[in-house]
């Protein structure tokens, strides 16, 4: 088993670090709830389950998991929580899940004692999740799927992004129930915004989510363009797009 890096990164806010092919899994303590953005790979629970415990919670402390989107690198370990927790996604995310949609999510855990997923809330953009100390709101935010979140405190001015943003602006593919239009219109729709930190699914955070944006706007147009060549090459398990020399 691989211990996770774990990151303080605000007040009770803490970055469990994915390692493979799972995404991160964040950790808001709050006053009156805990809870858990993102799940990661099924086969990851136990580094995970490790991570909660070097922050002082064990799993059935976990009152609510918010899943940023349908795949299975961020909700595979749902079901170890789906019994005491209450599991919410989007409602798009949430039709693959609850219906096991596996050829849109991905999921295959191989477990001999497989449960099925299921989802107890079915969110829209606006909804909210006062937590006490943190207030989360939901921003729909399609694209590299349809389902696709991020989850912004509007004090604090930080964003859970999952697969919809990258530090540096790297663009993750445009999955199966994406669209790279819905993906730019959801970007420019989070520039509106005062943003003061990123924080991830995959790979670093970042306090400049300005340029992040910027970047990332740019990588989606030349993408739909059709005059400009680009590759899609394989890396750190994310399908990331670059512009041919």
């Amino acid at each position: 088993m691989n211990a996770r890096k774990i990151s303080e990164l605000q007040n009770n806010i803490f970055m469990i670090a994915g390692h493979g092919s799972s995404s991160h899994s964040y950790v808001v303590k709050g006053d009156r709830l805990n809870l858990l953005i993102d799940s990661g790979l099924d086969g990851n629970f136990y580094s995970l389950q490790e991570g909660l415990l070097n922050i002082g919670l064990k799993v059935r402390d976990i009152n609510i998991v918010i899943n940023t989107h349908e795949h299975f690198d961020h909700i595979g370990a749902n079901r170890y929580f789906q019994e005491h927790a209450i599991i919410a996604a989007h409602r798009f995310a949430a039709t693959k899940i609850a219906m096991n949609d596996r050829y849109v999510t991905l999921y295959k855990s191989g477990d001999a004692n497989e449960l099925s997923l299921y989802v107890h809330v079915w969110l829209e953009s606006k909804s909210r999740f006062d937590l006490g100390n943190y207030t989360l709101d939901i921003i729909h935010t399609p694209g590299h799927t349809s389902g696709s979140i991020c989850i912004y405190e509007p004090i604090k001015k930080f964003l859970f992004t999952g697969d919809t943003l990258f530090a540096g602006g790297t663009l993750s593919y445009i999955a199966e129930s994406g669209s790279v239009g819905d993906y730019i219109n959801s970007i420019m729709s989070l520039n509106t915004r005062q943003i003061v930190e990123i924080y991830p699914g995959h790979g670093e955070i970042s306090a400049n989510p300005g340029e992040d944006i910027k970047a990332a706007l740019e990588n989606a147009r030349q993408f739909l363009n059709k005059n400009e060549e680009v590759t899609i090459t394989y890396e750190n398990d994310l399908n990331i797009i670059h512009k041919k020399n």
